[in-house]
């Protein structure tokens, strides 16, 4: 078990030097949040079943990677954090089976991140697509066509399904230089 942990743990260090290696190395980009570089916003309140929706234009340079490495990093971190709360012998049984229970929740979400970004890419004919969980709130953000009421609906709708958040909020980045509106 030990072994594992380790081939776990270098592994993971390993893949924050390379992607620290990569965040300086590469072109340098506003680390805003989507959120925060919005120049335009259209807001568009839709009630789906009960839940909140904001839908967002957003005329910047596309962040998606950045985000994504951030968020790996910044999970990376708490895994190695709680990675060594589980192995650690001042702690008591129950403490550290929090430890890995929080562990595969962070994973999970991870996994539903992914599964979730690529079902609104390959079932509504986006170009990308980002999405961020955050407690019992979940960002998307998707690039490509026009936004929509009925393609914000369908991604609520995967959101849902996928995840079971009761508040999302739909961002669409037309990454072009005409200005929306």
């Amino acid at each position: 078990m030990l072994k594992k942990q380790t081939v776990w743990l270098l592994t993971m260090l390993s893949l924050v030097v390379v992607l620290s290696v990569y965040y300086i190395t590469a072109e340098p980009t506003k680390n805003n949040h989507v959120a925060n570089i919005a120049e335009e916003e259209q807001n568009v309140e839709s009630n789906d079943e009960g839940t909140n929706t904001t839908i967002t234009q957003v005329s910047k340079d596309e962040v998606f990677e950045e985000i994504r490495l951030q968020k790996m990093d910044e999970r990376s971190q708490k895994l190695e954090e709680l990675q060594q709360m589980a192995g650690s012998n001042e702690l008591s049984a129950a403490e550290k089976s929090a430890a890995k229970d929080e562990m595969q929740r962070i994973q999970q979400i991870a996994d539903k991140e992914k599964l979730v970004e690529s079902l609104i890419v390959s079932n509504l004919g986006y170009e990308d697509a980002l999405v961020q969980v955050e407690d019992d709130e979940v960002l998307v953000t998707v690039k490509g066509m026009e936004p929509t009421k009925a393609n914000a609906n369908e991604i609520i709708k995967i959101v849902k399904k996928e995840i079971g958040s009761s508040f999302v909020s739909v961002a669409y980045d037309n990454n072009n230089d005409e200005e929306t509106k």
